[in-house]
């Protein structure tokens, strides 16, 4: 999938496409290379970064420590660094959308 990579580490690197606030959070499938989510959050003050990091980690079963920011920080375009996440669970975020 080309959405997501793996690191050295054995952690991984998602591609993200946000939309902040939107209706409610969820995943809305591919969008181009990159996994599309909707965040009910505001882009105000960090608030969608949090919640997207929140959402995340509940939907990988990791905790919030493991979610990390690398790029992004002020756009759409998001890449976020995973650890301890399961590969199934990660490839399972695209087919909720």
């Amino acid at each position: 999938m080309s959405w997501f990579s793996h690191t050295a580490d054995g952690g991984l690197v998602l591609n993200l496409h946000i939309q902040p606030g939107a209706k409610k959070t969820e995943c809305a499938g591919l969008h181009g290379e990159a996994l599309k989510i909707r965040l009910a959050a505001p882009p105000v003050d960090g608030k969608a970064n949090a919640a997207l990091v929140a959402y995340l980690a509940e939907m990988l079963r990791v905790p919030k420590s493991a979610v990390v920011l690398v790029s992004g920080e002020t756009s759409r375009a998001k890449r976020v660094r995973v650890s301890g996440a399961e590969e199934g669970r990660v490839a399972a975020l695209a087919a909720r959308g």
